[in-house]
């Protein structure tokens, strides 16, 4: 089954994946589809607030973020990674519970990219916000980096996230019954 949406003026099918025995999710993933990522970036970039930096949760959201940074003139973006690296000095960390990993990870922060948000004006990125479990992380480190989050930017809201007046995002995703009717 497949959930067909007009995203950023491009039709695409989204794959329905049960969650459980009575509910599923559109499964939107812009891996490997440039013309949707690019439609999807330049359409957020309208709607965005004033900002100095944006981050965006490791994985989905960096072809989205890297490519708002690419039109926007190649800014800086910052990453909050699922595990931390070698390279990272000073990291700092927030827990999150996410619907599609279905268990809970942190995500961190290098203190490099913490110190550049101090007093700056943060934009949150993300493909899909749903539960807002990655957004809250994503605020905490932007919070304990002392940066102001002046916006919260999703390609799709989903479920309960629609309704929130809070992010700024293209279109609505619903869930589905497991015989893929819109909830």
């Amino acid at each position: 089954m497949d959930y067909k949406m007009n995203i950023a003026g491009l039709e695409r099918a989204l794959p329905l994946c049960p969650l459980n025995d009575k509910l599923c999710i559109g499964a939107f993933v812009i891996f490997g589809d440039p013309e949707l990522t690019t439609a999807c970036a330049k359409a957020l970039l309208e709607k965005a607030p004033e900002y100095d930096y944006m981050i965006t949760a490791e994985a989905k959201g960096i072809p989205l973020i890297h490519e708002m940074a690419r039109i926007a003139g190649n800014q800086k973006y910052m990453l909050a990674r699922k595990g931390p690296k070698l390279y990272m000095r000073n990291i700092i960390s927030a827990t999150v519970h996410s619907i599609t990993t279905a268990k809970e990870q942190t995500l961190y922060l290098d203190g490099n990219d913490a110190d550049l948000m101090k007093g700056k004006r943060i934009l949150i990125i993300d493909d899909v916000i749903s539960t807002g479990e990655s957004l809250h992380a994503i605020e905490a480190l932007v919070e304990k980096a002392g940066g102001e989050v002046v916006g919260k930017m999703a390609i799709l809201a989903e479920g309960d996230a629609i309704d929130r007046g809070d992010i700024i995002y293209l279109e609505k995703l619903p869930l589905f019954t497991s015989s893929g009717e819109p909830i």
